[in-house]
């Protein structure tokens, strides 16, 4: 997915303490080509990565006790177009924060083999669109 993420792009990602947004971020840093520390900005708002010019902004809105925090902390001018925003919580920020382009929706999940996640991706927008298509275009296909 990494590779198909372009400036202006605006990631969701949706689950439970635990599900695997931070670990989700980590991976697509890491497949974009960052090799520094990537952790969670749940007490820092925001943590900025610059990989190969690319501007991401991975946001943590946990701790919002009310939407207008996003606002008061004046988060809009990250949102403008030149980066990639990812987003944990975005439903603490809503309805201020700017419409996604993609949704992911993680999940843990039990089964009879013991613990394990799921991710449902949802594009939300032609830009959205376009990178998911990209995505499903360079994945090899799956044995059934």
């Amino acid at each position: 997915m990494a590779a198909h993420l372009k400036p202006g792009m605006v990631i969701w990602l949706d689950g439970d303490l635990g599900a695997g947004k931070t670990t989700l971020v980590r991976g697509l840093l890491r497949a974009a080509g960052d090799s520094g520390s990537v952790k969670s900005p749940t007490y820092t708002l925001l943590e900025v990565h610059v990989v190969s010019g690319l501007h991401f902004y991975h946001f943590d809105f946990y701790r919002f006790n009310q939407a207008e925090e996003y606002l008061d902390a004046g988060l809009d001018e990250y949102f403008s177009g030149s980066g990639i925003c990812l987003v944990e919580w975005p439903d603490k920020a809503a309805p201020y924060l700017p419409a996604a382009d993609m949704r992911i929706e993680l999940r843990v999940e039990q089964s009879a083999t013991g613990e394990g996640r799921t991710a449902r991706i949802t594009a939300v927008s032609d830009k959205g669109r376009t990178c998911l298509a990209g995505v499903m275009s360079s994945s090899s296909p799956r044995p059934v």
